[in-house]
């Protein structure tokens, strides 16, 4: 049994995330989570709501209400649904937390003893429609690397490249569309990623099993243009850490906060404090997890996140956490996504463009959008929703070829025999070529899983859903049964013990569909199998179960076309 902790990059506050946020972090992360565990691994999976920074205020002003009481509701809103995605964090936490206001006072304090933060007098953007100043990415204009219209002032989402406002061609306000801009001088804190870049660059090149996704970008932060480069860690708002030396003042930082883009990274570290208060634990249960000197050295851990935060976890938090000085554990795997668009064009959370968390629970299950997003992970490159392609995943996939296995075989057994596992029977040569099959898919599907391979982990499972499928249209019990029951008891007895055994290994996919499967053959506590001979031999002659409710319903034509009417335009 190996230790693994698991952290999701953490969601922005503002408003419910759509399906292209839950499949580039949450969910794929739920599913290593789930899987580990099933296998026995002792795992820590965290996440938290992100809630620092304009956006937060802008939203709880658009709301409103106080920023703080807008938080709070909103945290709440994300955590319930989580729950109903049956997204198993361990803890769902707040980067406005006690903790990480300490936590990220404490790093502050230890960088600049270490000589790795400067004060620096710069100009920054003033807006005269809005009365404030503008953090970076409130500032939108023309990117001058690719040219993308909508680039903000601190990275170009289109081409990835780090931006500063005054490199942005024709800016605005993205608060206010107003070209009234001023720059004016005010003093800020920098972290000087700059001389951190030789520690960084050996460190990104030992981890040579990371997806070139993840080491392409971080490589091209690192090189490109001048290099890395030093990066603001303050900004002139009111709501978010105050910026402090440990627990000291810091003369000439009154009034200023930490930028969310320092603080909201050290929440994965904050948020194991808040498990341990929240859970009746001591620090030294949550340090054993983050501290190398206090019994994390033996700790895998694994990031998920979109191709956007990759240079902030590969660059930025590691700079911290290598310049504290102390011992933090370091991340060990960052999985990262491309990005999965929307019926011809992009989800986008700003513009209310496409399915959104809450509308997908309102319209089908979890289990239904889990299955689908997981099948078609945006991980060599970006993927796309359409209606038809889920429809047709969720009709074929979980409705045909699962969901109607489970239903047969039953049906068939109560009909026939009892709804009890029947006796007689020896299995011969198509069952043994049905074990080893399944042996040989179910190592391919674990090796896939082991190495966080969502699509092939996905497709593995389903070869191994068909298997059971062509051995009942091989052997057809039901023929059998009219000259030799004893052989289709034997047949059906197999095909009982597979839904059991699909259960187990369909459970970090499809959680509540599994939970319904095994309550149905009366095999709640059944694990992850060990070898399939004892899997399909697992119910004895004699195993009472019970036939289950349709475990997946086919989409109509008809819902199909009003959904796609229903979320064509953009959410109000």
């Amino acid at each position: 049994m190996a230790r693994h902790l698991i952290t999701s990059a953490i969601p922005y506050i503002n408003g419910i995330k759509h399906l292209g946020n839950l499949v580039g972090s949450q969910l794929p992360a739920d599913l290593y989570a789930r899987y580990l565990r099933a296998r026995g691994h002792e795992v820590m999976f965290l996440c938290a709501t992100d809630e620092h920074g304009t956006p937060a205020e802008l939203a709880a002003a658009k709301a409103g209400k106080p920023v703080a009481e807008y938080c709070a509701e909103m945290h709440t809103v994300q955590a319930e649904i989580a729950k109903g995605f049956r997204l198993s964090f361990d803890h769902f936490g707040r980067s406005s937390s006690p903790q990480n206001h300490k936590l990220t006072q404490h790093l502050a304090g230890r960088l600049a003893d270490a000589g790795l933060i400067r004060e620096v007098s710069e100009k920054q953007v003033y807006s005269h429609a809005d009365k404030r100043f503008l953090p970076d990415r409130y500032i939108e204009g023309t990117c001058p690397n690719c040219g993308y219209d909508k680039a903000r002032g601190d990275q170009c989402e289109n081409c990835t490249k780090q931006l500063d406002p005054t490199d942005l061609i024709e800016p605005r306000s993205a608060i206010s569309g107003s070209t009234d801009l001023e720059v004016r001088e005010t003093k800020h804190l920098y972290l000087r990623q700059s001389d951190m870049r030789g520690k960084l660059q050996e460190w990104i090149d030992s981890k040579t099993d990371w997806p070139v996704l993840t080491t392409s970008i971080a490589k091209k932060w690192l090189n490109d243009g001048d290099g890395l480069q030093d990066r603001g860690i303050t900004r002139d708002l009111d709501w978010g850490i105050p910026v402090k030396k440990g627990e000291e003042d810091w003369p000439g930082m009154e009034g200023k906060v930490f930028y969310v883009w320092f603080d909201a990274p050290i929440e994965y570290i904050a948020c194991a404090g808040e498990w341990a208060e929240a859970n009746g634990k001591t620090d030294a249960d949550w340090e054993r997890w983050w501290r190398t000197d206090k019994g994390a050295d033996d700790v895998r851990y694994t990031q998920f996140m979109g191709k956007d935060n990759v240079p902030f976890h590969t660059l930025s938090f590691p700079a911290t956490i290598l310049g504290s000085g102390e011992d933090w554990k370091l991340v060990d795997y960052i999985k990262s996504f491309n990005y999965l668009n929307y019926d011809g064009g992009q989800f986008s959370t700003s513009q209310g463009r496409g399915v959104f968390m809450d509308q997908a629970l309102e319209i089908l299950p979890a289990d239904y959008w889990r299955w689908w997003l997981l099948s078609h992970a945006p991980e060599s490159s970006d993927s796309e929703f359409t209606w038809e392609n889920f429809q047709g995943s969720v009709n074929k996939d979980l409705a045909d070829v699962l969901g109607n296995f489970a239903s047969r075989v039953t049906k068939f057994c109560r009909s026939k025999f009892s709804e009890e596992v029947p006796a007689g029977g020896t299995p011969g040569a198509r069952e043994a070529q049905l074990i080893a099959d399944l042996e040989k898919g179910l190592r391919e599907y674990e090796t896939h899983m082991d190495a966080i391979e969502v699509r092939k982990s996905a497709a593995a499972l389903r070869a191994l859903w068909v298997l059971g499928n062509e051995y009942l249209q091989d052997v057809a019990p039901w023929t059998t049964f009219k000259d030799d029951p004893d052989t289709a008891a034997m047949q059906i007895r197999i095909a009982l013990n597979l839904i059991r055994f699909y259960a187990a290994i369909s459970s970090p996919f499809i959680p509540d569909a599994s939970a319904q499967l095994l309550t149905a053959m009366h095999a709640e506590d059944a694990g992850w199998p060990t070898d399939v001979a004892s899997a399909v031999a697992a119910l004895p002659e004699g195993h009472s179960f019970s036939v289950p409710d349709v475990t997946f319903r086919k989409i109509s034509d008809e819902e199909r076309s009003g959904w796609q009417e229903r979320f064509a335009g953009v959410r109000t």
